[in-house]
């Protein structure tokens, strides 16, 4: 089974269930935002949490070997034309040298690893409209000398 059918696999089983992300991270004891990115297929389960998704959702064992598989983190390099998923491609377009700049000024040449990372994403509540709080948390690489 490769990662494409086995996220089919997954949505299908999360919806017939009427199920959330949220509420299927709760159980199964992982984030949310891990959860949902390794159903997607951009991350791998380790074995005993990819056999616990395949459990919960009543998925045979192929399921959870994909799960398990190392993913080819590959996306469309294209402007996304999803409008939530086009915001953040502005957001980073418009502020991701900004963003660059301080990083580097505050830590040196280097990098934010979205290897040695976590997310949250949150909801503020207020009057004039719902917010909605990303939090990206990255290890700090610099650039090595040699």
């Amino acid at each position: 089974m490769n990662k494409q059918s086995m996220t089919d696999a997954i949505v299908s089983a999360k919806v017939a269930r009427g199920l959330t992300w949220e509420v299927m991270a709760k159980d199964i004891e992982v984030s949310p935002v891990w959860l949902t990115s390794a159903c997607l297929g951009m991350n791998s389960a380790p074995a005993p949490i990819a056999k616990k998704i395949a459990d919960y959702l009543s998925l045979d064992a192929e399921v959870a070997t994909a799960l398990e598989a190392f993913p080819t983190k590959v996306w469309d390099q294209a402007v996304p034309t999803d409008p939530l998923i086009y915001r953040l491609y502005e957001v980073v377009g418009v502020y991701g040298d900004t963003l660059k700049e301080v990083i580097q000024e505050k830590f040196g040449d280097g990098i934010m690893s979205a290897i040695d990372f976590s997310m949250e994403v949150d909801k503020i509540e207020d009057p004039k409209g719902d917010r909605v709080l990303l939090t990206l948390n990255g290890k700090f690489l610099p650039y090595k000398t040699w």
